[in-house]
């Protein structure tokens, strides 16, 4: 059987519109097994580009992330320094809106970056991301729309 990436019931539910078809559908899969031409994985790096664990370590075995660089497009792979402090992260938030501003042939699937080792809250990085959130090519975890539209438990 051919790798998918996978939904949870309730990504599924929110991306078909919930019960009134007004509900987020660019909802990021819990897990991303594999990428069409064009998609890209946008995960939590570090400046140095080690790429040891989590969804740093997913882009390198899977999507092309290269070892030593921290920051941008790599493959099928955008990584997004989380670990210098909130202020550089902002930074990185910006180039990364900019980028994906500047790109709309490429549909972009943000992870929950910053969320993990760098120990930020979601609703402290949704805050950081919600610029973005109106761009059409960018896909969020379902738990940065939540937290957008007050739905968040």
């Amino acid at each position: 059987m051919a790798e998918k990436n996978y939904y949870t019931e309730e990504e599924r539910y929110w991306k078909a519109g919930g019960n009134t078809g007004t509900l987020p559908h660019r909802i990021t899969p819990t897990r991303i097994n594999v990428l069409r031409e064009g998609e890209i994985f946008v995960f939590g790096s570090n400046k140095q580009g080690m790429h040891g664990g989590g969804a740093a370590r997913v882009a390198v075995d899977k999507f092309g992330a290269e070892w030593g660089n921290g920051e941008g497009l790599q493959g099928q792979s955008y990584a997004l320094p989380t670990m210098e402090g909130a202020e550089s992260m902002q930074e990185a938030i910006n180039r990364f809106g900019d980028f994906a501003a500047k790109h709309p042939e490429l549909k972009f699937y943000m992870t929950l970056i910053g969320c993990g080792i760098a120990g930020y809250k979601p609703a402290v990085v949704a805050k950081m991301l919600r610029p973005y959130a109106s761009l059409e090519n960018v896909y969020y975890p379902l738990r940065f729309w939540k937290i957008w539209l007050n739905a968040d438990e």
